[in-house]
């Protein structure tokens, strides 16, 4: 090797040294961190109050029916005059208390859903939940409703995803050192690792039963069908009966058939798949809600799950596996006919796409194409895709760096390790996705990459490792430039992934604050609030007439107690967002709504009084719980007339729910406002 290459290489290794340090810090930052805050960021243990709450509402004998909404536990109960409502709302954490609608509602603030929780614990009872409406009623833009469906079924794995994405790295040092992989050690903790992986579909099962209010055994049985052990050998033979499609890019060999339907089964199967089980636990949840509504309820119990399986199993076999399996070949086609024009443009392209690809389940139809490529010598299907990793390794310091959320700090360390290793589902479904900008800009960085590795025409050795361990995958013999192009392409993602989200606004995902920030912060923030300097300016959500907070029809909202605001009487149906930021909470029914701000404000738009009990009538949503808004954007619609023919007042108060962090709230405006108008100040 020449003297400039071996300066290059020194160079890199140079660099992997010096950010193998910079993580460390971070790391030991972070720690000292968790140790001086002690439990502040724990959960908070709410067992007292709930046992508090249960005892005073005469007992769990007397709960007929228990749910919640935005900010309330909303109890049926058998006997009211059981219930001292005096000392409940004397009780520390509870706000107050309401009897209205034939419910006893205890207002407990925005961390209901924990007391909740807490409150069907210790009474050992089972309550409804959340106020639910059919989830299909939510509107919005086709981008972020796939966002929200996809974070929200990773969101209960993601440590656990990120510590078998570790245990994988853990697996791949051992391979690097010499260990078999017959040995007894290697098979066991690569078990632990991919194991995960590999049944992603029934994990993504019980989430998605969840998410579409499923049945998880039935959702569970139908994870298991997609994955059975021995169903690829099954649909496997010498000679296809048959051939779908000849000579085009969906081209299908068909080996068995379902009563005459044919029967296309990926050769990839369904392991690791994600699309395939969500889809069809979507279908099964249809399916189990209409034959509930027509069978007996004597029978329903082994009935229902028997004909929901009976029509759900065949019908991901036959239409909706099919159907992935046709998207992933014509992927496959379409990429081919890309490098087939240009290299270059193939490389930008498969950059750009490879992890939107990935999470569609679409790059197995470029992955058996690589490997055929592999066995007849060196490929370059998809070298532009190995090094992308790194992009989100690097987005992930920068996130990390400049989050003001100590659990996405936290959730960060584990996920760009893993990253490092080339599994990447913890840092995009946790982390990057939900932020949206900075997963484009890794997009773009692999984009970048992606042209630079086809312009060089590097070339792929051997069908190796992820990540780190990709590396040996481009040891060339005689050519010592095609590794180095690699390793810069792996130092360019990092830096691109770093970079590039830097230009970018890093949103709250849990809409906390970092106790580390909260200190550097308290000085200059005890300045402003001493000098009363305007801190935020926040516009009318609605059209209509300003109402003070105390004369709304609802003691709740009118004493003051969820927090300060101020009150609009509706003229017009329409809710828009007043300041940039983060939807925090759209509850089920749509009928309210909390955005945390860009500038630090958390506000709850809740359109009428009790309109929880409507369950979602007259309400339409137009983003979803996660979704990144802009000033003016248009976040509910409603129906006025509906709502009042219901018998229920519109008055929608515009509730400051963290007014600790303020010293006071100035109402500007008075009569009639149009959406835009500036509202209120805090300071």
């Amino acid at each position: 090797m020449n003297t400039n290459n071996e300066l290059g290489l020194g160079s890199i290794f140079s660099f992997g040294i010096r950010l193998g340090f910079f993580f460390f810090q971070e790391l030991e930052q972070a720690l000292r961190d968790q140790n001086r805050t002690g439990g502040s960021q724990m959960a908070k243990d709410y067992t007292e109050l709930a046992k508090d709450i249960v005892a005073h509402v005469g007992g769990k004998d007397n709960i007929t029916k228990l749910v919640h909404c935005v900010t309330r536990l909303r109890f049926s109960l058998k006997d009211e005059s059981k219930a001292d409502t005096d000392y409940l709302m004397k009780r520390d954490g509870v706000v107050t208390v309401v009897k209205a609608g034939g419910q006893y509602q205890v207002v407990i603030g925005n961390h209901v859903p924990d007391v909740y929780e807490t409150v069907l614990k210790v009474a050992g009872i089972s309550g409804e939940g959340s106020v639910d409406a059919d989830d299909d009623v939510v509107e919005g833009n086709l981008f972020d409703r796939f966002i929200a469906l996809v974070s929200g079924l990773f969101q209960p794995m993601l440590g656990t995803l990120s510590a078998a994405g570790m245990i994988k790295g853990v697996v791949a040092i051992l391979a690097a050192l010499g260990v078999a992989k017959t040995d007894g050690a290697y098979v066991v903790l690569n078990a632990a690792g991919d194991g995960l992986f590999q049944f992603l579909p029934l994990i993504l099962a019980i989430t998605a039963a969840k998410r579409f209010k499923m049945n998880q055994f039935t959702a569970l049985a139908i994870g298991f069908a997609l994955v059975y052990p021995n169903i690829a050998a099954s649909f496997t033979a010498e000679k296809p009966l048959y051939t779908l499609f000849a000579g085009t890019p969906i081209e299908s060999p068909i080996f068995s058939t379902f009563f005459g339907l044919p029967i296309i089964f990926p050769a990839s199967s369904y392991l690791s798949t994600v699309l395939p089980v969500i889809a069809a636990v979507w279908a099964g949840a249809k399916i189990e809600k209409g034959f509930k509504k027509i069978i007996p309820d004597v029978v329903k119990v082994f009935i229902v799950p028997f004909f929901t399986l009976l029509i759900t199993v065949p019908l991901a076999f036959l239409v909706i596996g099919p159907v992935m399996s046709w998207a992933s070949d014509l992927v496959g086609a379409l990429f081919t006919g890309i490098y087939d024009f240009n290299p270059v443009i193939y490389g930008i392209v498969l950059g750009a796409a490879w992890q939107v690809l990935v999470m569609f389940g679409l790059h197995w139809g470029l992955v058996p194409l690589a490997i055929l490529e592999l066995q007849k010598g060196p490929g370059v299907i998809l070298v532009a895709s190995i090094a992308i990793c790194f992009a989100q390794a690097g987005a992930l310091i920068n996130i990390m760096m400049r989050t003001k959320e100590e659990k996405v700090r936290q959730l960060s360390i584990p996920a760009f390790i893993s990253a490092l290793f080339g599994v990447t589902e913890p840092a995009i479904y946790g982390i990057t996705l939900p932020m949206r900008l900075p997963f484009i800009m890794t997009c773009i960085s692999g984009a970048l990459t992606g042209a630079y590795l086809a312009f060089f025409d590097v070339k792929m050795q051997v069908m190796g490792g992820m990540g780190l361990f990709a590396i040996p995958s481009f040891i060339e013999a005689g050519n010592s430039m095609t590794l180095i192009h690699f390793l810069i392409a792996i130092v360019a993602n990092f830096v691109l992934g770093f970079g590039l989200t830097q230009l970018v606004k890093i949103p709250n995902l849990f809409g906390g604050q970092s106790e580390k920030n909260a200190d550097e912060s308290l000085d200059s923030e005890k300045e402003r609030v001493s000098e009363g300097a305007v801190e935020q300016v926040v516009t009318s959500p609605l059209a209509g007439e300003v109402i003070a907070l105390e004369d709304t029809p609802d003691a709740v909202f009118a004493s003051g107690a969820m927090g300060k605001g101020v009150a609009i009487e509706p003229s017009v149906g329409e809710v828009v967002a007043p300041a940039d930021g983060v939807i925090r909470l759209l509850f089920p029914t749509n009928h309210a709504i909390g955005l945390a701000t860009d500038d630090g404000a958390e506000l709850l738009i809740h359109v009428g009084m009790d309109t929880v009990a409507l369950d979602g009538k007259g309400f339409t949503a137009h983003v979803v719980q996660g979704s990144k808004v802009k000033k003016g954007q248009l976040l509910l619609s409603f129906d006025i007339d509906a709502i009042k023919e219901a018998g229920y007042p519109v008055t929608t108060p515009i509730i400051v729910t963290n007014m600790s962090r303020f010293r006071d709230l100035k109402v500007l405006a008075e009569g009639e406002v149009d959406l835009g108008d500036t509202l209120f100040e805090l300071n």
